[in-house]
């Protein structure tokens, strides 16, 4: 299975946003790739309000990804922001494959809110609760969003849940060291749910758009294998990255190491029972 991963640069035009997704929606169809993965944010960045942006999932900017996914003959992952019903907005993943209706046509709204290094996500955006597994040309795809990726617990149960590949779509915030943990990050849930990671990147800007600390991306989209090895990645500037993945190996690495398999349950404090 190809996949290809859109390393692009949003803007706040969410119309602008979504010729883009065209663009490179057609670069990897015509590179051969059955699905394409597009950041976090991928609507409009972050850095400026979004409740004015938010758009419910069968509105006109997840309509329009529905379209482009149809015409261009190709599974499209993309990071919108929808309505949380409590004045915030959910940060959200539309997913939509080719054919009429699409196929799957489903999404995915960001588990794990980003309050770190000094930005408060949840003050704007509320979270989702459900892990969410697509299913691309006989692949199980799951579904993650940036800070989810800290999580190891929200990987295995995707790989349990039938996932051999998981895609997850960041806005990735710059700081020292933060490229290199992005990178270390992909690859360890990769080992930890023993599937492959397609861990999709804004684009560096290569200054800071905000004063607020909003992430607005750092580049090094790139693909993990489930041993952790780097099968394919980016630079820093908007690009295509194109990786082929072999289902196969999901399935023998598994059988190698056998971590889901042999996971076991422990005491832990908050759920800790008296025995005596």
């Amino acid at each position: 299975m190809r996949i290809a991963l859109a390393q692009i640069l949003s803007g706040t035009d969410p119309a602008a946003n979504l010729e883009l997704v065209r663009e490179y929606a057609e670069r990897a169809a015509g590179a051969g790739a059955q699905l394409v993965v597009f950041p976090e944010a991928t609507m409009c960045r972050f850095g400026v309000p979004l409740a004015p942006i938010a758009e419910p999932v069968d509105g006109p900017w997840a309509t329009g990804v529905r379209r482009i996914a149809t015409d261009c003959g190709i599974t499209v992952i993309a990071g919108m922001f929808t309505p949380s019903g409590d004045g915030r907005v959910k940060n959200t993943l539309i997913a939509a494959g080719p054919g009429s209706p699409n196929d799957p046509d489903t999404h995915y709204d960001k588990i794990h809110l980003y309050d770190a290094f000094g930005f408060t996500e949840s003050r704007t955006v509320a979270p989702g609760h459900e892990p969410v597994v697509i299913t691309v040309a006989g692949v199980g795809v799951g579904l993650t969003v940036c800070y989810d990726i800290r999580f190891p617990a929200l990987y295995t149960e995707l790989a349990r849940r039938g996932a051999q590949l998981i895609a997850v779509c960041a806005s990735w915030g710059a700081g020292p060291g933060k490229l290199d943990q992005w990178t270390l990050l992909a690859r360890a849930r990769a080992l930890d749910s023993m599937s492959y990671v397609a861990a999709a990147g804004q684009a560096d800007p290569g200054e800071s758009l905000t004063a607020s600390g909003a992430p607005t991306g750092v580049g090094g989209s790139l693909v993990a294998s489930p041993l952790g090895e780097v099968v394919a990645s980016g630079g820093p500037g908007p690009q295509l990255v194109v990786a082929d993945i072999d289902p196969d190996r999901v399935a023998k690495a598994r059988e190698s190491i056998a971590v889901l398999r042999n996971h076991s349950d422990f005491a832990q404090l908050d759920r800790a029972e008296s025995v005596g």
